[in-house]
């Protein structure tokens, strides 16, 4: 029973763990594709800047607040569009929320951009969402400074895929057992339905990029980045998240205490949003999935929370990190108080 059990979590958090990182992958191919060139026309229109920020902060990841960052870093967004995208933002959990509950995650992402366009035309409106800073150094290296950044070249494929390196073979490998487990119904839902195709679209996308991007975007970006730094963590987080999630809702009697303590728990889920780090804010989405938390105490997490997009900025300006992180509490504890009233 009990190995059956954790069997179930296992397979659960693996599938959860593939989807994310399917959907990392494919945020970075168009991130290089892109080559960060949609940031000019925002560079000088406040308005243009905080609505930038907030698409930014939507994106699935880490990669939208570390534009961000960096823009900011180089003067070309002030302080208003930092802190719309941190709001935008769900960090890595964006990827879970879609894998876990797709349709209320899209109604939470609205939220969540709404939220964050209003709280930056606000902060416009004072000298001191007007600020810029100049950081001592840009940790986060938009692509277009690495020449060698391509990810379709088509004389390429077939000699890469006739000498098929490590990486390459574990990620395009891994690609087809995925598509062939979901097929058969051993992995993801067992029924034919939306939620299924999405999984078979990523699972057919990640196959198509595994097996046509160049060695040095394979290597560098997708395991190097997506794999190497994601992959074990995120499995490790939703795996352990699940686990004590059922132990405290089957023996602990868990659900009871968070549905009369429930001002505590907005504290305390505003408290782990200031964690700049993907990983613990998973313990919300699992709760409200299950039912044991309102949605206004995940959108308070949520609010407050940018998983690690928000790393390079606590690294070189404390300031300008705590400034942003008091604005987001304060903002999240409005929202979530408000949510808890409002019987959401």
């Amino acid at each position: 029973m009990l190995l059956q059990f954790i069997a179930e979590i296992f397979k659960h958090a693996l599938v959860i763990t593939l989807f994310v990182m399917i959907m990392m992958l494919l945020i970075e191919y168009l991130t290089v594709q892109t080559k960060g060139r949609w940031s000019k026309p925002f560079e000088k229109n406040l308005f243009l800047q905080v609505l930038f920020a907030a698409i930014m902060g939507l994106v699935p990841g880490c990669l939208g607040n570390f534009i961000v960052v960096a823009l900011f870093a180089h003067q070309l967004l002030n302080f208003a569009a930092l802190v719309t995208a941190m709001i935008a933002s769900s960090g890595d959990e964006a990827f879970i929320m879609l894998a876990m509950m797709p349709a209320k995650a899209m109604v939470l992402f609205l939220i969540l951009f709404c939220i964050a366009i209003s709280t930056g035309l606000i902060l416009n409106l004072f000298p001191f969402g007007k600020t810029k800073m100049y950081l001592r150094a840009n940790h986060m290296k938009l692509h277009q400074e690495d020449p060698d950044c391509t990810c379709f070249v088509p004389s390429l494929i077939l000699p890469q895929l006739k000498k098929i390196s490590f990486e390459r073979a574990i990620l395009l490998g891994g690609g087809i057992a995925f598509t062939i487990f979901l097929l058969s119904g051993d992995l993801g839902p067992t029924q034919w339905s939306w939620s299924r195709v999405v999984f078979l679209f990523v699972s057919l996308v990640e196959v198509f990029i595994s097996a046509t991007v160049p060695d040095h975007f394979l290597v560098n970006h997708l395991w190097g980045h997506v794999i190497r730094k994601h992959f074990l963590k995120v499995f490790l987080w939703t795996f352990g998240a699940f686990i004590v999630i059922h132990i405290g809702l089957e023996f602990l009697n868990l659900e009871e205490w968070l549905k009369s303590n429930v001002f505590l728990v907005l504290l305390i889920a505003l408290i782990v949003g200031v964690i700049p780090e993907s990983g613990p804010h998973l313990i919300f989405v699992t709760l409200f999935v299950s039912g044991s938390i309102p949605f206004s105490i995940l959108l308070a997490n949520s609010i407050v929370q940018d998983g690690h997009g928000a790393l390079p900025l606590l690294a070189e300006s404390r300031k300008s990190f705590i400034h942003m992180k008091a604005v987001n509490f304060t903002v999240g504890l409005l929202a979530g108080i408000t949510g808890i009233l409002a019987g959401f």
